[in-house]
């Protein structure tokens, strides 16, 4: 009788494999029309001169796929499959080439795998003015740049360089960040030095100082430079990445040792492209004042006016003159919403100086 049922029992999962292997057949024949499809539509955009990443376009198709989507696969799950076809598909239409803050396995590096997928051309730099740099010269099509970190605060080198530069920020992307103790020896008692870079040291004191308090910490310009050095230096380790770990042979020998697990990164996805609205936007504006009193507050009451939501607000001196600061401020809507545009012109006739970096979709937030 038990063999009986284990054999109508195989025999059912090999009746429902063969109908999954149907429904895989469809899948990808289903894709691969998609993507002739989105071939074609690469062609006639090349003919009208449009620009290849269409934000408004990809965020239109997964809030319509949201509100199809009955499950039992999760709207997160979904974004994932939807966001490498889309990627697939802009890679179909123009081969394209991004730059990042390298050598590879940085989190800048996962994180502009995860924005724009793993089809198209990444070039690491080993600055963030080089990602301006290439972008501006036309060399990359896009640059990715972290800008803040939730337990950190800002990355005051990207927004320097906002001041100098006239790229627009095209989107946004938060990349939740792990770190793991990374080394050529999988013990802890063989580490004397730990490299990494100087804001994964931050994220990680209180673990650092429970576990290896007698460790020497050397800063780098990157974890994955970091994981670099680790591979060559024995009784060394790094604070890296579990994806360096697999890039340079290295063993883990401790994961998750941030001190606050929920360590997210924001990075601006910067380029020469004017992005229309989608319904869900961000602007972000870089403006400066008299040294005056009461001017900031002359500058922010138009927002208050408006009922503008105001998600970040974040000063840096201007360099060319001592107690002298420009302001970076980003807004809930798009520079095409009336309200938005009403404002911003109130904005900059009380500014010495004002520039819109960019109007983008808002990220969702991991």
């Amino acid at each position: 009788m038990a063999k009986l049922e284990k054999n109508e029992s195989e025999k059912t999962i090999s009746t429902l494999r063969k109908s999954i292997d149907k429904i895989d057949e469809t899948i990808l024949d289903l894709i691969n029309r998609r993507l002739l499809l989105a071939k074609e539509i690469g062609g006639l955009k090349e003919q009208k001169g449009s620009q290849v990443l269409d934000n408004t376009r990809e965020n239109a198709i997964m809030n319509r796929l949201y509100e199809l989507n009955t499950g039992p696969l999760t709207n997160k799950v979904l974004y994932h499959i939807f966001s490498d076809i889309m990627a697939t598909s802009r890679e179909i239409q123009k081969s394209q080439v991004i730059t990042y803050l390298g050598p590879e396995a940085t989190f800048t590096h996962i994180a502009a795998m995860n924005h724009f997928g793993p089809s198209v051309s990444f070039v690491p730099q080993t600055d963030i003015r080089d990602i301006f740099s290439e972008v501006e010269k036309g060399t990359c099509d896009y640059g990715i740049v972290p800008v803040e970190n939730s337990i950190e605060g800002a990355v005051t080198h990207t927004l320097d360089l906002f001041f100098e530069s006239d790229l627009k920020i095209c989107a946004e992307r938060y990349q939740t960040i792990s770190h793991d103790l990374l080394s050529t020896s999988d013990t802890m008692q063989d580490i004397k030095v730990i490299y990494s870079h100087p804001q994964a040291f931050a994220q990680c004191r209180i673990w650092i100082r429970k576990y290896l308090p007698a460790a020497v910490l050397k800063e780098c310009s990157s974890t994955a430079h970091a994981a670099q050095m680790a591979a060559a230096k024995s009784g060394t380790a790094a604070i890296a990445s579990s994806e360096a770990a697999h890039m340079y042979n290295l063993h883990v020998v401790a994961s998750k040792i941030e001190d606050f697990s929920r360590n997210v990164t924001r990075f601006l996805i910067i380029g020469t492209d004017e992005m229309h609205r989608t319904g869900r936007d961000k602007t972000s504006l870089m403006f400066v004042i008299s040294h005056v009193p009461g001017a900031l507050f002359k500058i922010l009451e138009p927002i208050y006016q408006a009922e503008i939501n105001m998600v970040k607000l974040e000063s840096r001196p201007t360099k060319h003159e001592n107690w002298s600061y420009f302001f970076f401020v980003d807004l809930e809507g798009h520079i095409e919403d009336p309200n938005v545009k009403e404002t911003v012109a109130k904005m900059k006739d009380l500014c010495l100086y004002l520039k819109c970096l960019g109007s983008y979709p808002r990220a969702r937030t991991q």
